[in-house]
């Protein structure tokens, strides 16, 4: 990952005392979250944040929202699959719809294992199981088929994110580019969320981007691209013309690197980055619904 190579501060300084001072100031900023969590308790989920499960057919789609998103932000795809008769299954990822302080305490092995323990609840109770996900929860879709195999049906990606290159980042601000480095002296950067055409809509995101979880994402995409070879599945992914949150190397390395050998992608040219709450999200879906119908009919 581009931002893995960021040069340090001190050009002088060995590899050996600038790996040593980044431990010990994670340690330190770890100790620091515990004892604030000790203290304050754990934090409140937010009004409508909370995961959510309906439906009762034996066909299961597991949705997962984005990075500093949470439910609200795929509510309405899950609600849409439910009432077209599919069991559904919206998960919290850890540390999102709290507060981004906690967030900032958690790491993508966190998001992640939320997401293969909610597919495997789902999956006990269906005969065939699917993933949607918006942004980070794409790439989350796409690490869960690579590593579950078959057990995941088929996958319906919205704007996707697995990369972020040097000049895409720097679209978002210099301290993207140092991340690495200044993560561990401010903890947060004003928020990435919220990237929707549709006036005075919100998707329920943080209005602070914590770095330390910023930076777990670069090194979730790292784990993601490696094992995108072994994602053979049915995939659709809708892409919007105008994304200002995960830029089009991502959609590249998917459409390259995986084995999928159906695999569609439909633009949207009236949405922004969270489609699922845009102009385009009847589009997305009716056709999620339709894709996962014809691939369950198929399976038969």
């Amino acid at each position: 990952m581009t931002t893995s190579s960021a040069a340090s501060p001190n050009p002088s300084a060995s590899p050996a005392i600038t790996a040593g001072l980044r431990e010990r100031l994670d340690l330190i900023l770890a100790r620091f979250g515990r004892d604030r969590a000790a203290q304050t308790g754990c934090p409140t989920v937010l009004p409508g944040c909370e995961p959510y499960e309906g439906g009762d057919g034996p066909l299961g789609v597991l949705v997962l929202h984005g990075f500093t998103g949470a439910p609200p932000s795929v509510r309405p795809w899950a609600d849409r699959l439910e009432r077209d008769g599919f069991r559904v299954s919206v998960p919290r990822l850890p540390g999102h719809g709290t507060t981004w302080q906690e967030m900032n305490q958690t790491r993508w092995e966190d998001w992640y294992g939320e997401v293969e323990s909610s597919f495997d609840e789902l999956a006990s109770r269906c005969e065939h199981t699917f993933v949607c996900g918006l942004s980070m929860g794409g790439g989350l879709a796409l690490l869960l088929a690579a590593r579950q195999g078959r057990r995941v049906a088929g996958l319906s990606l919205v704007n996707p994110s697995v990369h972020s290159t040097i000049a895409e980042q720097a679209e978002r601000g210099p301290v993207m580019l140092t991340m690495p480095v200044i993560r561990h002296v401010v903890p947060s950067i004003a928020a990435i969320g919220g990237d929707i055409a549709i006036p005075d809509t919100s998707e329920g995101a943080y209005d602070r981007t914590p770095l330390n979880a910023a930076w777990s994402l670069t090194q979730l995409w790292k784990v993601i691209q490696k094992e995108l070879p072994r994602v053979e599945q049915p995939i659709r992914i809708y892409r919007s013309r105008t994304d200002h949150v995960v830029g089009p190397s991502s959609l590249a390395i998917i459409t390259e690197r995986t084995r999928s050998r159906d695999l569609e992608v439909v633009h949207l040219e009236r949405s922004y980055h969270v489609a699922t709450l845009d102009y385009d999200a009847d589009l997305i879906f009716s056709g999620t619904s339709e894709f996962f119908a014809r691939l369950a009919t198929a399976a038969k």
